[in-house]
């Protein structure tokens, strides 16, 4: 009884032991958790979608896997059009390996508590993506399918736009599939006397 006892207080002793190492690793995803948007409402110069985007931008971008490896660049010609509370944003893609993508979004400003809110959608956005802009900043989150490999996979992005000035916002994706970040996106969006000094950028060929 005594032995069975023992092993008994073993086992318990091992189980409670890998608990708390969950609960510790639980605890310090959750400490890694991004914040929260509202956060930011005394950052400046705020953004607006729509002011920021209506007429012509250009951007440049890079995806790097989650190990912080490069794995494309790609540069992007958009127009924006502003009709109400909806923009839309025509947009033109060029990778460096020679991909060339095009995506159009249909984003309206919706009221709400605390800050703009905006809902979008695009062909390749599986749903609606939702979020909201406090400050200098939007954050929201959608679906987007790729194909990859000849079959389509769906994953997450987690996308952060922080306006910079009158006429530069940086743009941060975190991309995640099954709640794992696969990867992320960077990009500079240049606007206004910015985007006019450097665009429209040619999209016929990668530069040498």
């Amino acid at each position: 009884m005594t032995a069975f006892s023992d092993r008994l207080r073993r086992r318990l002793s091992t189980v409670m032991a890998v608990a708390g190492i969950m609960i510790i690793f639980l605890a310090g995803l959750s400490g890694c958790a991004r914040r929260d948007v509202s956060s930011l409402a005394d950052r400046q110069p705020a953004l607006d979608l729509a002011d920021f985007f209506a007429g012509e931008s250009v951007a440049y971008g890079i995806f790097e896997d989650r190990f912080g490896n490069l794995r494309r660049q790609f540069r992007v010609n958009m127009v924006g059009t502003v009709e109400g509370d909806t923009l839309t944003l025509d947009e033109d893609f060029l990778y460096d390996d020679g991909e060339r993508a095009k995506r159009v979004w249909v984003i309206t400003r919706m009221d709400g508590d605390g800050g703009l809110r905006y809902e979008g959608t695009a062909a390749d956005v599986s749903g609606t993506a939702s979020g909201q802009i406090s400050g200098n900043a939007l954050n929201w989150e959608y679906d987007v399918v790729l194909n990859m490999s000849g079959r389509d996979v769906k994953v997450h992005f987690d996308d952060w736009i922080y306006r910079q000035d009158e006429d530069i916002a940086i743009n941060r994706a975190y991309v995640s599939k099954f709640g794992i970040e696969i990867g992320s996106v960077t990009l500079v969006f240049l606007r206004g006397a910015a985007a006019a000094a450097v665009g429209p950028l040619d999209l016929e060929s990668w530069p040498d």
